[in-house]
C-alpha cells in the first residue's frame, strides 16, 4: 500500500480494480481498500471500505464490497459490514456492505472497477462514503464521528501464518501493467472542507512488508489516470 506520512488529511478517493480469487483458502482474505487511521498502533482507530474475497465471512469465493472499523486495533471493538453497530448504510443505497460485486476483471481481458471515496463531512464531522464512478456521486452511508474519536479532526494515515498466502490483486506482479496487474488509480486526498485534490509525490510513501512475495510499483503522475500504482503477486507466500 501507499500511506500519507505528513500532516492531517480528511479522506481519500480511489478507482479500485476488481479482481477475484477463486482458489483462495477459507480463512484467507485478499482485496483492495481505502483506509483512514490514527497513528497510535496500540489503540488504532481505523475506518475502511473496499472490495475483497473472504470465504469464511461469506461462505463463498465471490468478490464483496465491505466496510470495517475499529477503535482499538481490533482487540475488542469493530466489525466487518453490518455485523455490529458502526457503519450506517444510506436508505436505498445500490451498493451495501457485504454485497457481492460482479463481474471481476480478467487477465489481459476486461477491466472492471469501482471508484469510492471516504471523507469527513464538514458540517456533521461524520465520515461519509460515496461511490464515484457513476454519472453523479452515490451516497452509500456514513461512519458516525463518535465511532472513532481519534479520527475527529482528520486522519494521520490513509490468517494462519504457516499456510500459503492467497494471490494479491490479479495474482500477477505490477511489472505486467495494464489489464494484467491490479491497480489503484485516480487517487485523491480531501481537505477539511471536503474538497478533493491530487496528492503530491511526498504525500505518498510505500509500505511493503513482504517484498519477497508481493510487489508494488512506483506512483505514476500521468494525465490519463492521474495518480496511480500497480500492485500484487501470486499465491504461495509463507509466513
Amino acid at each position: 500500500m501507499y500511506h500519507t506520512p505528513r500532516g492531517w488529511y480528511f479522506g481519500t478517493r480511489a478507482k479500485i480494480g476488481i479482481w477475484g480469487s477463486p482458489n483462495q483458502g477459507r480463512f484467507q482474505e485478499s482485496g483492495a481498500s481505502i483506509l483512514v487511521t490514527s497513528n497510535e498502533l496500540e489503540d488504532l482507530n481505523a475506518l475502511e471500505a473496499g472490495f475483497h474475497v473472504y470465504p469464511d465471512l461469506y461462505n463463498d469465493n465471490n468478490v464483496h464490497f465491505f466496510t470495517h472499523w475499529t477503535k482499538d486495533n481490533d482487540r475488542s471493538t469493530g466489525c466487518y459490514n453490518l455485523k455490529c453497530g458502526g457503519f450506517v448504510p444510506a436508505e436505498g443505497a445500490e451498493l451495501t456492505p457485504g454485497q457481492a460485486v460482479a463481474p471481476a476483471s480478467t487477465y489481459d481481458g476486461e477491466d472492471h472497477y469501482i471508484s469510492i471515496s471516504l471523507h469527513t463531512d464538514p458540517n456533521s464531522g461524520d465520515w461519509v462514503l460515496f461511490r464515484d464512478d457513476l454519472e453523479k456521486p452515490l451516497f452509500l452511508g456514513h461512519f458516525p464521528k463518535e465511532l472513532c474519536p481519534k479520527l475527529n479532526g482528520g486522519a494521520s494515515d490513509g490468517m494462519d501464518r504457516n499456510e500459503p498466502g492467497p494471490a494479491m490483486g490479479s495474482g500477477h506482479f505490477p511489472l505486467e501493467g495494464e489489464r494484467k496487474a491490479a491497480y489503484i488509480k485516480n487517487i485523491k486526498l480531501f481537505d477539511s472542507k471536503a474538497r478533493a485534490h491530487d496528492p503530491y509525490m511526498e504525500d505518498l510513501l510505500p509500505v511493503l512488508d513482504r517484498p519477497d512475495c508481493y510487489h508494488l510499483s512506483i506512483v505514476d503522475f500521468v494525465v490519463k489516470d492521474r495518480v496511480y500504482f500497480y500492485y500484487g503477486g501470486p499465491s504461495g507466500c509463507i509466513g
